[in-house]
């Protein structure tokens, strides 16, 4: 049902542009008999907002996929690198609430672990949104930060990397069964700021899914049941990207083509140093903006991204 609302929704937007394309041909054929100067400003007006609505809807074309309209699920993981990498991590993680809050996205941070004296080790960041997880998958792979390094007191280059994990959200436990007696479950102290209590009870909460070998732990939260609740959640989203990837791969040994692995060539480099300049290893397509990209403004980067994949996923 909830796909046959999604297709009903859709529909109904080509047809009521269907519309407005057959009204405008008419206020054109009115225009061109009268000679009004004001009535032709007033057609030039439409065409720029029927144009706007066909680039809308051409480019949601892209995003046609099984989850993507989907909430998405980021994990964000520093690489190598220790103080740098885990700053490098904290920057992509601040990057996407960002380019969330533009769209007017809701975000919530579902778990984080401090690095020892900047930044984050890790961060599970959730985004709900329509088409959050079509946009998103644009940016998993390995991020690559240039910089000359603010915890260096030689202040030399560094390069620092952050892997990107992006998970559709799973919208029904049903979709992917997950029996307690696949679950080992165990509890420990929460480390990093949160208060005495966080640090004197058992809050955090580890699932290790015993079948897959898949390990989630949470303890962003007081409650050892809240954060059982999110591991799950994220358990589920992880089995979920794991059967896809499976499939993505046997579709891939058919058609005889090359998965890369997840670390490995990075998708992106973002450089501070010696110039500026963020590019897109996959599209070629690159900016000298970075404050801005760091900022949140990604959606070159992930058009261009999808547009690539066109027929790539059949």
């Amino acid at each position: 049902m909830r796909r046959l609302s999604a297709l009903k929704e859709e529909t109904q937007s080509w047809r009521k542009l269907e519309q407005k394309v057959k009204d405008l041909m008419e206020l054109v054929d009115i225009s061109l008999q009268e000679e009004d100067a004001s009535l032709v400003e007033e057609v030039r007006a439409e065409v720029d907002r029927v144009s706007a609505d066909v680039e809308r809807l051409d480019f949601q074309l892209l995003l046609a996929g099984e989850y993507d309209d989907r909430n998405a699920i980021l994990a964000l993981h520093a690489g190598a690198g220790g103080t740098e990498s885990q700053d490098w991590a904290e920057m992509l993680l601040r990057m996407y609430v960002r380019w969330a809050e533009r769209r007017g996205f809701h975000t919530e941070v579902l778990d984080t672990s401090p690095g020892e004296e900047a930044g984050i080790k890790s961060a599970m960041l959730e985004i709900k949104g329509e088409y959050a997880y079509g946009y998103l998958r644009a940016e998993h792979g390995v991020h690559r930060l240039v910089r000359l390094s603010p915890y260096d007191s030689d202040h030399a280059r560094h390069t620092s990397f952050a892997l990107v994990e992006v998970l559709p959200e799973v919208e029904e436990a049903m979709e992917v069964k997950v029996s307690t007696e696949d679950l080992k479950v165990e509890t420990f102290r929460s480390s990093g700021p949160g208060g005495q209590n966080m640090q004197k009870t058992s809050s955090a909460v580890r699932i290790t899914h015993l079948p897959s070998g898949l390990v989630v732990s949470c303890q962003s939260e007081r409650s050892q049941y809240q954060n059982k609740e999110i591991a799950l959640r994220v358990l589920r989203a992880r089995l979920l990207e794991q059967e896809r990837v499976r499939m993505a791969d046997e579709r891939a040994k058919l058609k005889g083509e090359h998965q890369s692995a997840a670390w490995g060539n990075q998708i992106r480099s973002y450089v501070l140093h010696p110039y500026r300049m963020v590019k897109d290893h996959r599209t070629g397509v690159e900016t000298g903006d970075t404050t801005a990209v760091l900022d949140g403004d990604l959606d070159e980067f992930m058009e261009s991204f999808l547009r690539s994949q066109i027929g790539k996923s059949k």
